[in-house]
């Protein structure tokens, strides 16, 4: 399995301070079958930026200890951009990184808003045969007031991506309820652990795809699973039909 957003390299966004704390976090997910991580650190965020040669290094660093060590995950090349009206420009330039060396970037949005200039950036990017997906949207809380904002993206051209732990309970009952709602409507496409650390910010992988499972979930699942493996593939990935999601669609869904 692949895990396709995750924060595991040292020292250079609020992931992990040490190697041994990224060792650590890697063997762990091991632990939990997964086979292939992205390493997605922040980059372009008001508070943390990973640059592109600094992550190819430490990528390297971190797959010689894996090996010393024998632990077998193998690890990928990416970051979490933060939405910029020049962002194209930068992957142009090498300044930002698509998700494992694929035509995917993993795109964040501000916490609190969807920004005026997001469907254009989409649709550059689609121009470039660049593809966004949209991390953690359950967590944008314009999104979560409206959801239809990210249906708005999604018919534009945008894929979305779903946190384990938004899944699975940890950041509290509102963002789980929304993360299934926008599962419900066909708004999600890859779903990744968004792990910082072994603690505060877990990847709990497995505990939200047995979310999933427990809601009878199945397909959903295998497709999430799929389409991750699709980016390490550089392959178009499954999408369902996305629905709009209306004010009675809500109360369906939480049953």
């Amino acid at each position: 399995m692949l895990d396709m957003h995750s924060h595991i390299l040292y020292g250079l966004d609020d992931g992990p301070n040490t190697k041994t704390e990224a060792v650590a976090i890697i063997q762990r997910a091991a632990g939990e079958q997964i086979t292939d991580i992205i390493a997605t650190s922040h980059a372009f965020h008001p508070n943390f930026h990973a640059h592109a040669a600094a992550v190819r290094e430490q990528l390297k660093e971190l797959a010689a200890e894996l090996a010393r060590e024998e632990i077998p995950v193998r690890l990928h090349a990416g970051q979490e951009i933060r939405l910029n009206d020049v962002l194209t420009e930068r992957i142009t330039e090498g300044e930002a990184l698509t998700l494992a060396g694929s035509k995917y970037v993993l795109l964040e949005l501000p916490s609190n808003s969807v920004p005026a200039y997001t469907i254009p950036v989409v649709q550059q990017l689609l121009a470039m045969n660049l593809i966004p997906i949209i991390a953690h949207p359950e967590r944008n809380k314009a999104i979560a007031e409206k959801p239809n904002r990210l249906y708005r993206l999604i018919m534009n051209g945008a894929l979305a991506q779903v946190t384990a732990g938004s899944l699975s309970g940890h950041f509290g009952k509102a963002i789980q309820k929304t993360s299934l709602q926008l599962i419900e409507a066909n708004l999600i496409h890859t779903y990744g652990s968004d792990v910082h650390n072994l603690k505060t910010r877990p990847s709990l992988f497995n505990e939200g795809l047995d979310f999933l499972e427990k809601r009878k979930k199945h397909e959903i699942v295998d497709i999430l699973l799929e389409n991750n493996e699709r980016i390490l593939r550089n392959e178009d990935m499954i999408q369902l039909e996305p629905e709009e999601i209306r004010p009675g669609k809500w109360w369906q869904v939480l049953k």
